[in-house]
C-alpha cells in the first residue's frame, strides 16, 4: 500500500522502491482496499530487499516492528523513519471486520506518505 500512494503522490518525481525482509505476495484485500480510493495496486510485485539497492536510497521507511528491528544497516547518509502501523494481515475476526483493519491501515499510510511526499517534495 505504502508503494502505491507513494508513486501516486509523487506524480513521477521520487523513485519509489518497495521490499519487505522476504517476498510474501500482494494481500488481496490490499488491493481491494486500495481499488476503493482508485490506486491500483495489482501489478505491483511483492520483492525482497535488495542490499546494493539501500545502500543508494535517500530515505528508507520501515512500517512495522518486526522490519525495524531486522532492517539491515542503513548507509550513515540515508534518513531511515520508522511509522509503525500495525499490520491488518493478522487481523481475526469476520470478512467485515477483517476488511474494515485493512481500511485502518491504508489511510494510516495514505496519511503518512502524504503528509511526507508533500514535505519532501517542497524541499526539492
Amino acid at each position: 500500500m505504502a508503494e502505491g500512494f507513494a508513486r501516486a503522490y509523487s506524480r513521477g518525481m521520487v523513485e519509489v522502491h518497495s521490499a519487505g525482509l522476504m517476498a510474501a505476495g500482494i494481500n488481496r484485500k490490499a488491493i481491494a482496499v486500495m481499488k476503493e480510493i482508485g490506486i491500483d495496486i495489482s501489478q505491483q510485485k511483492s520483492k525482497e530487499l535488495d542490499e546494493s539497492l539501500l545502500q543508494q536510497m535517500d530515505v528508507v521507511i520501515t512500517l512495522c516492528g518486526h522490519a525495524e528491528a531486522c532492517c539491515p544497516r542503513t548507509p550513515s547518509e540515508t534518513v531511515r523513519l520508522h511509522w509503525p502501523i500495525r499490520d491488518p494481515v493478522g487481523t481475526i475476526g469476520s470478512e467485515e471486520t477483517i476488511m474494515i483493519d485493512f481500511r485502518r491501515a491504508r489511510d494510516e499510510i495514505g496519511s503518512k506518505v502524504g503528509s511526507f511526499m508533500e514535505e519532501f517534495l517542497s524541499q526539492a
